[in-house]
């Protein structure tokens, strides 16, 4: 463990130093009353004698639940001799015993037992003691030394994912340069970070300081890289992990390294910090929270040695609702009742429930991509039967629509480039996903059936997403993002900056594809028509690009699990994916297909787990996931039973308490159509086919298979071009170029003009213009028109130039230029 410098000081200043008080304020005692209790954390601590201390966090807790900070409390030590505190709070173990800290507010008091054991005589060790040092510094970051060429000849890697590259740097790179052993203090490692020499960097800190001299003992020991049976790093905790705060609260966090040896110590001056909503809560370099003016929650993220953890800042609204607000919302099933725990934590009140119309053209969009027929709203908003919502989602889940427009979301994760890969190949791959998803084919084995394919890329089409990425790599680096929700792609080059993966994790997870064998002509772009044979085949190893080790194959965040000799490793790396105790498998896709139905995902981005991004409703994804899981992986039941939630079932008008909140499910967020069901809406209430290359006339834009089908509409409208690689990310957001498309389009005026479309064939009915535009209100909304839309409608009937035919165009284009059409609602 690093020697505390301050030791010295410890020793001379004890007998004053035996009860501290941290700057109390005279208000916050006199106030000390309001707390119902107060606690200290941690409740114990085991120190070493002449060692690096530990840090005490006191709080207290009101009668509203409210967590403070208790910085400026009264600490004493019953046994100064033994352990003492400094002026911040730090424990500090001087002599083995035991000792008492009692911390005291207003009267309450309470205790913290230290043992202080003999302290040791393990010298330093560059990866526990220095390579903290010199990242919390800053030096192996990729704007200083960490630049893929080094800074001004000196090189370190980016969050030291090479230790042993690194120590090699600093102590022998350039002769060794950068240390004086006879003299360490003379060395430039420390007077280029102190400015006592010109540095480009500026200085990194002051001498004298904590990280000086823990520098300068490693350099007088000889600069060692390691010591003999030193403990690994194997995780961090923060205090605290989550907290009820009032606006202007400050907190400092405390960040503890945990080690193979049991050891514990508080890095929280080693740590680095980030906030992922500053507006809410920022957090300065010191680990100092503070809370801003605004309701919501936010997560503060510490990194220590590529290890993160994260601390929820909730931060409720000030107007808090009585609790029968929230016990007497109807409740449909736990989906609800879990978004209305997180509602009243967070002081928001839902929105009232959506109209029957909403609900069929909402649910009708979201499950299969089309829009409800005049006959179909006119009989549901009539139908009297309480369980017609419920009747509604199983009818819609049964329809043949269903698996085009789920299946294609699936392709825009999957689907190849028709170039690289050929255009028989990718129409087998979407063929495939089309059945599974007709059949409701159990999720995990959809997964094992691509994760483990073998075969002709023109006969089976999970086989084709072996042809389009070759190298084991690209294989691990893709389906760890599909189907586990885990972004490795910066752990290829080194330990992610937000998460715990590093290099030996990402090229473990690739090792389970090194087997795959290729028979054929291989990829031709750019038209690749000839197919290729995958199998199973011995195959060369993956190897660490840092050390050349050879990579097992293991899964991630986890122990190694058996792979039989001569067999291929895909079938243990399914049977792990798909157990059900994965943590990552389930997750990833109910927070899928939650974002389909809200917009929004309980994670986002949808692939981005990691511990400094986590979801917003921790037990509503456990639960989705459990509930998933225990029925078979069943796509449609997940599906029908977030429909058939009340949250999903709420309108999408705000109130006073939810109109800025965007991510807890207070209310259906409008979405913009998807570029399929936005052209099919069009065709569908114009009445006029779609017509597409190479498919039949009359086909619908959900079923279209291949990017290379034109359509200026679509790709006007974010249609992924696969061209990219997948999984390919659909652009929602409206634009300037979607509302001219809409306004001016040729195509669009052509299928309103059409003479056998809806226009022409309501002009030549006998229905009056109040029926028409009845007709029309249920077709492009699922509802009818108020009285006012009725009557700015006819007028367009009575105009000077007004035509039966052009009266109706002109209706019909405004309710297809309107944003109820465009979004759903």
């Amino acid at each position: 463990m690093m020697l505390n410098t301050r030791f010295t000081t410890w020793i001379c200043g004890a007998a004053l130093l035996t009860a501290v008080v941290s700057g109390v304020a005279a208000e916050e005692a006199a106030a000390a009353s309001k707390y119902e209790s107060i606690s200290a954390f941690p409740d114990s601590l085991k120190l070493q004698a002449g060692l690096a201390g530990h840090s005490l966090r006191v709080s207290g807790r009101d009668a509203e639940g409210f967590e403070q900070d208790l910085s400026g409390a009264k600490l004493v030590s019953d046994q100064p001799a033994i352990a003492t505190i400094d002026e911040r709070g730090e424990v500090v173990g001087l002599k083995p015993g035991k000792a008492t800290i009692t911390a005291t507010v207003g009267g309450q008091t309470t205790k913290v037992a230290v043992e202080v054991a003999e302290g040791g005589k393990r010298g330093m060790s560059f990866q526990l003691d220095i390579l903290p040092v010199l990242t919390r510094a800053g030096c192996n970051m990729g704007g200083c030394h960490a630049k893929p060429d080094g800074q001004n000849g000196f090189k370190l890697s980016i969050f030291a994912y090479d230790p042993k590259g690194d120590h090699y740097n600093v102590v022998k790179d350039g002769r060794g340069r950068r240390i004086f052993p006879a003299f360490p203090e003379e060395s430039l490692l420390l007077k280029k970070a102190t400015l006592e020499v010109d540095h480009k960097g500026g200085q990194r800190f002051e001498k004298d300081s904590e990280h000086y001299h823990t520098l300068l003992r490693w350099l007088k020991e000889g600069m060692p890289y390691d010591q003999p049976g030193e403990p690994k790093l194997e995780r961090i905790s923060v205090f605290p992990e989550q907290r009820l705060y009032r606006r202007g609260a400050k907190q400092p966090l405390l960040i503890r390294a945990h080690y193979s040896n049991g050891e514990i110590r508080d890095v929280t001056r080693l740590s680095e910090y980030d906030s992922n909503d500053k507006d809410l809560a920022t957090i300065d370099e010191h680990g100092v929270v503070t809370v801003g003016s605004l309701a919501g929650e936010a997560v503060v993220v510490a990194r220590f040695m590529g290890l993160v953890e994260i601390s929820r800042v909730t931060i409720p609204a000030e107007n808090t609702f009585p609790d029968s607000l929230y016990t007497d919302l109807p409740v449909n099933n736990f989906i609800d009742e879990l978004v209305y725990e997180r509602l009243q934590t967070l002081g928001i009140a839902p929105s009232d429930g959506c109209t029957d119309a909403e609900f069929l053209r909402r649910v009708s969009l979201d499950i299969t991509g089309v829009l409800p027929t005049e006959e179909e709203a006119r009989a549901f908003i009539g139908d009297k039967d309480p369980d017609k919502r419920a009747k509604l989602v199983d009818h819609l889940l049964e329809q043949p629509a269903y698996a085009d427009i789920w299946a294609g979301k699936w392709a825009d994760l999957l689907r190849p480039n028709p170039q690289r890969v050929g255009v028989k190949s990718v129409y087998l791959l979407d063929e495939w996903l089309r059945d599974s998803f007709r059949r409701n084919k159990p999720y995990d084995r959809m997964v094992r059936e691509i994760v483990t394919a073998q075969g002709s890329t023109h006969r089976y089409g999970p086989a084709v997403v072996f042809r389009d990425r070759r190298k084991p790599e690209d294989v691990g680096e893709w389906f760890s993002q599909i189907f586990l929700g885990v972004r490795m792609e910066c752990a290829r080059c080194h330990h992610h900056p937000n998460e715990k993966w590093g290099q030996e994790d990402f090229f473990q997870f690739a090792a389970w594809f090194k087997d795959i064998g290729r028979k054929g002509k291989g990829i031709s772009a750019p038209i690749s028509g000839d197919f290729e044979t995958i199998f199973y085949r011995k195959g060369r190893d993956v190897t660490h690009p840092v050390t050349g080790e050879a990579m097992k194959p293991i899964p991630l965040g986890t122990k190694p699990v058996p792979v039989p000799e001569s067999a291929d490793p895909r079938e243990a790396l399914a049977d792990w994916m798909t157990n059900p105790e994965n943590p990552y498998f389930a997750r990833a896709v109910v927070n899928r297909v939650w974002m389909e139905f809200f917009g929004q995902g309980i994670v986002m981005p949808v692939d981005d787990f990691r511990a400094s991004n986590p979801p917003t409703n921790e037990p509503l994804i456990d639960a989705l996931a459990k509930d998933f899981v225990d029925n078979g992986f069943d796509l449609k039941h997940l599906m029908r039973t977030i429909a058939n939630s009340r949250i999903y079932q709420l309108s999408s008008t705000p109130n006073e308490s939810n109109v800025a909140d965007t991510e807890n499910y207070s209310r259906s967020y409008r979405r913009r159509l998807p570029a399929e069901v936005m052209l099919d809406a069009v065709a569908d209430f114009t009445q006029t086919p779609l017509s597409f290359q190479g498919m039949p006339s009359g086909s619908r834009a959900i079923a279209t298979w291949n990017y290379k089908l034109g359509s200026e509409f679509l790709d006007a409208f974010g249609r992924p071009n696969s061209s990219a690689q997948c999984p390919c990310e659909r652009d929602v957001r409206p634009s300037v170029v979607q509302a001219l498309h809409m306004m001016h389009s040729n195509g669009l005026q052509a299928k309103l003009a059409d003479k056998n479309g809806r226009a022409a064939k309501l002009a030549a009915s006998d229905k009056s213009p109040e029926q028409i535009v009845q007709e029309l209100y249920l077709s492009a909304y699922g509802r009818e028109p108020k009285a006012a839309e009725v009557r700015v409608a006819l007028t367009a009937f009575y105009g000077a130039d007004a035509t039966r035919q052009t009266a109706i165009e002109d209706v019909m284009w405004a309710l297809i230029n309107s944003a109820e059409f465009v979004f759903n609602h």
